[in-house]
């Protein structure tokens, strides 16, 4: 945030704009223009508006080019055009990085998601709603489950043809897509289809979709420890149960970070991401064909928010921003364990992994002195011995956890 916080004048008034132009503004948002000196905004809201008199300065893309030409009008009446709500995926958020809020009042339209519960007759607060004109495809992956309703903004009216292919291709071309263009103004266009037989090649800028999946397809767990079939491995991977109990212990929680050491397929970073949609996690992998598995990963199940750093701890850990917990998932050793504890602050948690007798050996040392929990899990799995069954046992894990 910029500017003087003693100066409490506001020269910068935001206004969203539907698509019904003038006729939806309020006379708050009438006012403001009224007394701009300058008008910003899109190419796009400009001509929404033909009657403007006084100066109109077109926004730039990318939209960062336009803060600066905005901030040297700081001070003048100056008002900045934005679609609907300006603080759901909007300008707003964007533009407050920069200001101080004495300096600017908002007057907000209606979202483009209020309008598409409206046409649809969908409560807002039983809907998702997703921003997809600036987030990939697999950000669904949470909401597809049958009969589930999303609203989601897109890209352009391609965007609606390509998430059609995208669902049938992930083995749900069965679900019902609504195709919302311009709502809210004269160019308003409503149309269905399912995502199999989408066939419109018209759809045009501004668009929405909304989306009540149905299919075969795979939908992702909402507990911990999902199934391994969801990672690309090569045999390096947290296995389902020994991770649900290694984020059971991890703890996630909204707005946190995570140093993932020893990636391996990423499982439990990405198992971390998916706990809340504002966590954060870093990946650190010293083979490189590993770290790119990890990136792909990340990325098919839409949080491609993980930060991937190849190489070995601890010096891949100079400057990564301090965690709020860590998991060592391979290459115990005193010096990472030593070097790992001095960059952990207080109030953090520690996991580890340990496998061999060395690891093992290792973290009870280090449980005996600085105390938390120490964990053997021992698994077996039914299978076939002879006409019969038996229980193999896998390798038992020990796993120590602690609060700094």
């Amino acid at each position: 945030m910029t500017g003087d916080p003693l100066l409490t004048e506001c020269w910068l008034t935001i206004v969203g704009l539907g698509e019904d132009g003038p006729d939806g503004l309020s006379l708050a948002s009438q006012k403001a223009l009224e007394q701009a000196e300058t008008v910003m905004g899109a190419e796009r809201h400009l001509a929404l508006l033909p009657d403007l008199t006084c100066e109109t300065v077109t926004w730039p893309v990318p939209f960062a080019d336009g803060i600066p030409v905005l901030l040297a009008r700081r001070w003048r009446k100056t008002v900045v055009l934005a679609s609907g709500d300006p603080f759901w995926h909007g300008a707003g958020g964007a533009l407050m990085a920069h200001l101080n809020p004495a300096e600017c009042r908002v007057l907000p339209a209606p979202s483009t998601m209020s309008l598409a519960a409206a046409k649809l007759g969908w409560p807002l607060e039983k809907t998702t709603t997703l921003g997809l004109h600036a987030a990939p495809f697999s950000s669904l992956r949470r909401q597809m489950a049958a009969g589930q309703c999303t609203i989601a903004t897109l890209r352009d009216g391609a965007a609606a043809g390509e998430l059609a292919e995208w669902l049938t291709d992930h083995g749900f071309g069965a679900s019902e897509m609504h195709i919302m263009e311009a709502l809210g103004g004269p160019r308003e266009r409503v149309r269905q289809a399912t995502a199999a037989t989408y066939d419109f090649t018209d759809v045009a800028h501004p668009v929405c979709v909304g989306l009540v999946f149905r299919g075969t397809g795979s939908t992702l767990p909402t507990s911990s420890g999902i199934d391994d079939a969801f990672f690309d491995h090569d045999g390096q991977i947290t296995k389902r149960p020994v991770r649900a109990i290694t984020l059971s212990s991890l703890a996630p929680r909204p707005g946190e970070l995570l140093w993932d050491i020893g990636g391996g397929s990423g499982s439990v970073a990405i198992e971390w991401l998916l706990s809340h949609s504002t966590t954060q996690a870093t990946a650190i992998e010293a083979d490189a064909a590993r770290a790119a598995r990890i990136t792909v990963n990340a990325a098919k199940l839409g949080v491609d928010r993980l930060k991937v750093v190849t190489g070995t701890a601890p010096a891949a850990l100079v400057d990564l921003p301090i965690p709020d917990a860590i998991f060592i998932g391979g290459g115990i050793s005193a010096q990472m364990l030593e070097n790992v504890w001095a960059h952990l602050p207080d109030g953090a948690r520690l996991v580890a992994n340990a496998v061999t007798l060395e690891a093992e050996a290792l973290l009870a040392v280090w449980h005996a002195e600085k105390g938390g929990g120490l964990l053997r899990i021992e698994l077996a799995h039914a299978n076939s011995l002879g006409r019969k069954r038996g229980w193999k046992s896998a390798y038992p894990i020990v796993q120590w956890s602690v609060s700094k």
